[in-house]
């Protein structure tokens, strides 16, 4: 079984909590990211992702100019970079995430994983197939 260092992305971003959504939307399309750390005095404080934009702003008429801090995701979900996948997708599926920040044993950022981080790796078919109907449920 792979631990999530072999499997994660490298390419992370952390976001200030004090950037506008507006912003925060650019930054996801220019990077190609669907979900981003949000961070503030050297700690992540939680995620937003392009659901968030749209559900908790755009939905509930919400000013582009809003801040990243009122509409993220509180609660940060994480695993360690040393886990394995198994670790990984029993986090997802609990707390319903397709998308999961990976830390070092510091509890530094160091990557994220998603459900098709998994499915690259032939052997890790069947997890992501079971995060993801997991993750599904309503």
């Amino acid at each position: 079984m792979h631990q999530l260092r072999d499997l994660m992305s490298r390419d992370v971003k952390v976001i200030n909590p004090d950037m506008t959504i507006r912003e925060a939307a650019a930054t996801m399309r220019d990077e190609g990211f669907g979900m981003m750390p949000v961070g503030e005095n050297d700690r992540m404080i939680g995620t937003i992702s392009d659901r968030d934009i749209a559900i908790r702003a755009v939905a509930e008429g919400k000013d582009s100019s809003t801040k990243v801090r009122d509409v993220m995701s509180d609660g940060v979900a994480w695993a360690f970079e040393d886990e394995s996948v198994d670790q990984a997708v029993k986090i997802m599926s609990e707390r319903q995430v397709r998308r999961l920040p990976i830390v070092d044993r510091e509890k530094r950022l160091v990557g994220i994983v998603s459900l098709g981080d998994f499915a690259v790796q032939r052997t890790e078919i069947q997890p992501a197939a079971e995060a993801l109907a997991e993750i599904s449920k309503p």
